[in-house]
């Protein structure tokens, strides 16, 4: 049984741009990548990464007429980052599992209509890109892991899930290394089903301000490459970090909802830092879920006011920068809370302005140097599944 689970690598796409020093560069200076774009249905604010399809294939060394989804493109970006120079060396085992909730829906999009409408099959070969593990095993294809490969889908906790799970297979000594993370590209579905819901925000969204009314989408995927000690002593790579807690829970409260008490969420952070052996005061910097929605900031802040009670916490949401990126959200935190590690900084939370008339905490306004030892990431998706990751210095 392994005793660490060290972050070796971290790759990054997102609004703000593609690879982990453009991320970098615009957190520190507070740059947001949440822009206005023209939709069929008008002027929408997305966190859109400024790159069409053919710019990423050709990145990618890839042909224009290969229909794969974007999806997998802007993870093929991320995980490659991630992966290095590290090589799939069989005797060594290695896992990669994936986070996703659009799979190839932006490829389907292109050809349902034609399909439905006008009864146009010509292009139905496309639409086997559509399902989450197909996006998987397309990404798959530049590196060719073979000991466990897997997807899960648990809507915005997709990606820390997977950093879970593979924190958990090298904890029990089932593999040696494991890339894990995911990706989410903007797809019309994802945004008119928000807009139905009526928490898409017509403005800048604005995490844990009293005027909040909800969130802004975006794109992106993020991942990590996490190894054993036996792993690096073979790969050589400079460890980063350390996952070091982890707990996922579920309220069942709603199918789109957490609690308003936050029970799921309060319950994850709790059990994250038991299996770190942690206490409250030990977390120098919590990345907060804070999707800017009036429940989720309100939930999320109940259960913060509950396990840190008694203990001042900087905390902000980094989707003030690059919108939800829904099954990639947990992956792209989780890649800014290493960074916050490696910098030993804050990141701050743009837009606020009022203070939550639930809570006398405020989040951090202005990026600034702290010594950080320990960041909690919180990525909670529908139906109230939450999980709590806490990653620290070596």
């Amino acid at each position: 049984m392994s005793s660490s689970v060290y972050v070796t690598g971290i790759g990054v796409v997102s609004a703000l741009g593609i690879g982990v020093d453009q991320n970098w560069s615009a957190l520190k200076e507070g740059r947001t990548g949440i822009v206005s774009c023209d939709t069929r249905k008008g002027s929408v604010l997305r966190g859109s990464l400024a790159h069409s399809d053919e710019d990423l294939k050709q990145m990618l060394g890839l042909t224009a007429d290969q229909q794969i989804p974007r999806t997998a493109l802007i993870a093929m970006l991320a995980a490659k980052e991630a992966l290095g120079n590290t090589t799939v060396d069989s005797t060594f085992r290695m896992g990669f599992i994936n986070g996703t909730t659009t799979g190839g829906m932006d490829v389907c999009e292109r050809y349902f209509q034609d399909l439905y409408l006008h009864k146009d099959a010509s292009n139905i070969r496309y639409m086997l890109t559509h399902d989450l593990g197909t996006v998987t095993l397309l990404i798959n294809r530049m590196f060719g892991i073979k000991d466990y490969v897997n997807t899960i889908s648990t809507a915005c906790s997709s990606a820390a899930n997977a950093i879970m799970m593979g924190s958990r297979m090298i904890k029990a000594g089932l593999l040696d290394r494991v890339l894990v993370g995911g990706t989410d590209a903007l797809t019309d579905f994802t945004v008119d089903g928000f807009g139905s819901l009526m928490i898409y925000d017509t403005d800048p969204c604005r995490p844990f301000d009293e005027g909040r009314v909800g969130l802004n989408l975006g794109e992106g995927a993020g991942f990590l490459l996490l190894e054993s000690e036996q792993s690096v002593e073979q790969s050589g790579n400079k460890i980063l970090g350390k996952c070091v807690g982890w707990a996922n829970t579920n309220d069942a409260y709603h199918q789109t909802g957490t609690s308003p008490e936050g029970n799921g969420a309060c319950l994850a952070m709790k059990e994250s830092l038991a299996l770190a052996g942690m206490s409250p005061a030990d977390i120098d910097y919590l990345n907060a879920h804070g999707t800017a929605t009036k429940n989720n900031d309100n939930s999320e802040m109940s259960a913060i006011d509950t396990v840190f009670e008694g203990h001042e916490l900087d905390f902000s949401s980094t989707k003030s920068y690059t919108g939800h990126t829904l099954a990639a959200a947990g992956g792209v935190e989780a890649v800014y809370s290493i960074l916050s590690i490696v910098n030993n900084c804050l990141l701050p939370n743009l837009n606020w302005a009022n203070q939550m008339a639930t809570t006398d905490r405020k989040p951090v306004l202005k990026w600034r140097e702290k010594e950080i030892n320990a960041v909690m990431s919180n990525s909670f998706g529908f139906g109230g599944n939450s999980t709590s990751l806490i990653f620290s210095k070596v």
